[in-house]
């Protein structure tokens, strides 16, 4: 049997789980975080009434105690994976269950992954999310974790969208506010406030990674819709900082092919996030069923 020592963060470590009814509350709370105002959240849609957005428990993962490393200066999102099975609906109850799944060292990182099971009251599986937390090896902390010109460097520079395409995804434009960021990421914390950002070693707030993730939603929401909330994957990096004082992120898509599903195809897409000057936040790959 292999030696664990009490309390080590481990493959296997049982996190705990929450229960919630999904609110049309919780539904606004959503929409003014990422100002995504789909009439399905609070009116008809092709589920038989109010449907949540596929993401609404984005940062369920960051509301377990636990399975942070001790050193949280310099710590980042870095990872995301999504797959979804059955939506929501407004006035559900769900439960959800939080499993260290890996723990690896890349690049100088310790890199945590926490997967996040969301079920509903049948008992049936609705979506899971792995998400990869980095953690700063070297405890130093001198200077900064991360500077505003790491981004600029020829290595953080990311080539998307490239060769054979089926069909080009319409181009969703997405302003980010503080306003946003407060109501995305409550209280006061390195992704709404500069000086918590600075005693974390950032020089400006860090935008939630995971907001950007839900632009990404959104954009596979608008042209999958059903297929995406039932059948929806994504695996994105988060491969840039989304500085509070960058103006916002444009979310870019292709298909790259379909594939038979049974009755169903299935689209497979590139999918990405950029900044006014192409800066890459986040790229990666997401597919639905059509």
């Amino acid at each position: 049997m292999v030696s664990v020592a009490k309390g080590e963060i481990q493959v296997g470590l049982d996190v705990g789980g929450h229960e919630y009814e999904i609110t049309p509350d919780l539904a606004a709370g959503y929409t003014a975080g990422v100002d995504d105002a789909n009439p399905w959240y609070a009116g008809d849609s092709p589920f038989g009434g109010p449907v949540a957005p596929a993401l609404i428990l984005h940062s369920e993962v960051y509301r377990f105690g636990g399975w942070y490393l001790p050193n949280v200066w310099g710590n980042l999102h870095a990872r995301q994976e999504w797959d979804l099975f059955a939506p929501m609906m407004i006035g559900d109850t769900v439960t959800t269950h939080s499993t260290i799944i890996d723990r690896y060292i890349k690049r100088g990182r310790d890199y945590v992954v926490n997967e996040v099971q969301v079920f509903g009251q049948s008992g049936s599986l609705l979506s899971r999310g792995r998400t990869h937390q980095s953690f700063v090896l070297d405890e130093s902390r001198q200077g900064l974790a991360v500077d505003k010109n790491r981004e600029k460097s020829s290595k953080r520079r990311f080539e998307v969208g490239e060769g054979d395409v089926e069909e080009e995804l319409p181009a969703l434009e997405k302003a980010v506010t503080i306003e946003m960021c407060k109501a995305f990421s409550p209280g006061t914390t390195y992704h709404n406030d500069r000086e918590a950002a600075a005693k974390l070693g950032f020089p400006d707030i860090v935008v939630q990674g995971m907001m950007a993730v839900c632009f990404l939603s959104e954009l596979m929401t608008l042209r999958f819709g059903q297929g995406w909330y039932a059948g929806g994957r994504m695996s994105v990096n988060l491969v840039n900082v989304l500085w509070g004082d960058d103006a916002g992120v444009t979310c870019r898509g292709v298909v790259r092919e379909f594939t038979q599903a049974g009755s169903q195809r299935r689209a497979h897409c590139e999918i990405w996030a950029e900044k006014a000057d192409g800066t890459k936040v986040i790229a990666g790959s997401a597919s639905a069923v059509v």
